[in-house]
């Protein structure tokens, strides 16, 4: 075991059941609140031949938590089943009144939410007067007054004490659990679902630990093989060379995203369920040229901004005429790099606009947004994300109330909660090998609660530094060690300071550790994150 990669486990305290936790540790499903309930439920769905609708979201999660409830239902005997996912732009998030038409005129008798429904009592109320029942499954934040459904599968419930960071995809897949374990899922069937657990949980930031550690490891086992010619044909449309966090998440998931921010999230469903070669082909490539037109209209709308100047206010407040779907991008971007919280607004309609915020630290967004509540439409969400609706009329006192409560709250130094920082510094250069990156592939995937690991090179000396791409914006450095050991360091689009380094200079340099393949050779390289001069 290598000498870096033993120092990293114990300062992290990683034990045996980490590195390789075993499929049967998973908890009891029916430990989640009205597990039964929702079994019996569909076990009555089958026997009645039901006519079943599930209704989920226009996410990453929401897409992959309706494709495996389908594919659970099916296997359960349930012979008619109908998906539904809200327009982002129609719908909004959460259950809809046009999910009640639907259900009412198409006979469907049972509603199955996957990732919403917890917060959606009215609609649970007017479905039920219709004489149809609802399960909801979700894992968002509860109100103090749950639906009258026939269940509420939901982590976040108060009544329940254990795991509660499931994302919706994982509540869907533990009905899969809970389906097999009675007996109407033939054993061992659910765990090909696990590439879709895989893709949600990452892809909503979940914390991959407890459950989610188990979830996702044999999640990256059943993805690398996976039987899905749609997610086939996205790993090969995406260029990914190897499987790992960095790939679902910043490769799988936006391209699955890109759809319900774009157009629909339908075509990332269909691309999910579909059995057809061709048709994947054809809607992977239509998933190609969303993600592209996100990509494109997000530089653009950065640009712009960065343009026009970011006005000396301790949070962000833009405005302009861009594509509603990827406002929150654009304003993650923004608190990347002006490294202030950040609200992005569009016009949606003549004189109304809606945005979405970014933040960090100690900044919350929901208690900022509530501040301001006499001069918004609505608005509401989480301390790091969430959206708002604004009159135009109000636009100059939304932005000042929003400033004026950031100022009350008197914060200090809020650039330190977006600093990386080292789990193991090093002066000797020769344990960064080969070795090193197949002992961290034991931790994958990556992700909240098991972040890459970051390495600081202590007083290193610069021995070469090369500018790379036709405008010289990237960085190649080669730096030595205390042990006379070097390392090649990347950082693409690196900051202008970077670039001015000579040979001989010394730093403290955090990277992260990659693979390099090169006409067949294999080595260790390292990316770099941050550098501290010396």
């Amino acid at each position: 075991m290598n000498k870096l990669f033993e120092q990293l486990i114990e300062k992290r305290g990683i034990k045996e059941d980490f590195l390789r936790p075993k499929y049967e540790s998973l908890d009891d499903p029916f430990l989640l609140p009205d597990m039964e309930s929702a079994v019996k439920r569909i076990e009555e769905a089958v026997e009645k031949n039901e006519k079943v609708l599930i209704y989920g979201d226009y996410d990453a999660d929401g897409v992959t938590s309706s494709t495996l409830m389908e594919e659970a239902l099916t296997l359960a005997g349930i012979k008619d089943i109908a998906i539904m996912l809200p327009d982002r732009f129609v719908d909004g998030y959460g259950m809809s009144s046009r999910l009640v038409k639907k259900a009412k005129d198409e006979g469907r008798t049972l509603v199955v939410t996957v990732d919403c429904g917890s917060a959606n009592k009215e609609i649970v109320a007017e479905l039920s007067e219709l004489g149809i029942d609802t399960i909801v499954t979700d894992h968002h934040e509860c109100p103090d007054e749950l639906p009258e459904a026939v269940a509420v599968v939901n982590p976040k419930r108060k009544d329940y004490k254990g795991f509660r960071d499931l994302a919706g995809v994982g509540v869907a897949f533990k009905v899969a659990q809970a389906l097999m374990a009675r007996g109407k899922i033939a054993g061992g069937r659910e765990k090909w679902m696990l590439d879709l657990v895989l893709i949600g949980t990452i892809c909503d930031s979940m914390p991959l630990e407890n459950e989610n550690r188990i979830l996702s490891f044999y999640g990256m086992k059943v993805l690398s093989k996976t039987r899905r010619v749609g997610l086939q044909q996205l790993l090969k449309n995406a260029g990914v060379k190897r499987l790992n966090a960095e790939a679902i998440g910043f490769q799988i998931g936006p391209r699955l995203n890109a759809a319900g921010r774009i157009e629909s999230a339908d075509l990332a469903l269909n691309l999910l369920r579909t059995k057809s070669r061709v048709e994947a082909a054809k809607l992977g490539e239509k998933l190609e040229e969303l993600n592209k037109k996100r990509r494109d209209e997000q530089k653009s709308a950065v640009k712009e901004i960065a343009e026009r100047g970011i006005k000396d206010e301790p949070v962000i407040i833009e405005t302009g005429k861009w594509h509603e779907g990827i406002l929150g991008i654009i304003a993650g971007r923004l608190v990347e790099e002006y490294k202030k919280p950040a609200f992005v607004l569009s016009e949606v309609s003549d004189g109304i606009f809606k945005g979405s915020g970014r933040s960090f630290g100690e900044f919350s967004l929901a208690e900022a947004l509530n501040f301001s509540r006499d001069s918004i439409i609505n608005g509401g969400g989480h301390a790091a994300a969430a959206g708002v609706k604004v009159s135009g009329e109000e636009l100059w006192e939304f932005r000042e109330k929003i400033n004026e409560y950031y100022k009350s709250l008197k914060l200090e130094n809020q650039e330190r909660f977006l600093k990386k920082t080292a789990d193991i510094e090093a002066e000797k250069l020769g344990d960064f090998n080969l070795e090193l990156l197949e002992d961290l592939e034991q931790l994958q995937p990556f992700g909240d609660g098991n972040a890459e690991p970051i390495f600081k090179l202590k007083n290193v000396e610069v021995a070469e530094v090369r500018r790379l791409g036709e405008e010289g914006k990237h960085l190649s450095l080669l730096v030595r060690g205390k042990d006379d050991k070097t390392l090649k360091l990347l950082a693409f689009s690196a900051p202008e300071k970077w670039l001015n380094f000579e040979p001989g200079d010394r730093a403290d340099i955090l990277i992260q550790i990659m693979e390099n393949e090169w006409n067949g050779v294999r080595s260790a390289e390292g990316r770099i994150l941050d550098i501290c001069y010396n």
